[in-house]
């Protein structure tokens, strides 16, 4: 256990950020679950919408460092792949 007053703070810090970085990773792997959902359904319409949402979220993730920025375009390339597919 760290005995330095700003050790302890940086704890916390990092406890909290831990927390919300965890949080948003959830957020986008749910409403990836939320698309592939909309995909097996067949409904072009509200894959498309359910696309955009993981698009948005993907991309602020990578912008907060949450997952690296190829990696979310990487993920948004291949889901936009299967969107396409639908069709």
């Amino acid at each position: 256990m760290a005995n330095i007053k700003s050790a302890k703070k940086r704890i916390k810090v990092i406890a909290k950020k831990t927390a919300l970085n965890k949080s948003r990773r959830s957020a986008l792997k749910t409403a990836e679950k939320r698309f592939e959902e909309a995909i097996v359904a067949g409904d072009k319409a509200v894959a498309t919408e359910k696309f955009n949402d993981v698009q948005k979220q993907a991309m602020q993730a990578a912008k907060k460092n949450i997952i690296h920025k190829k990696a979310a375009s990487r993920k948004v390339s291949r889901l936009a792949k299967k969107l396409s597919t639908l069709a």
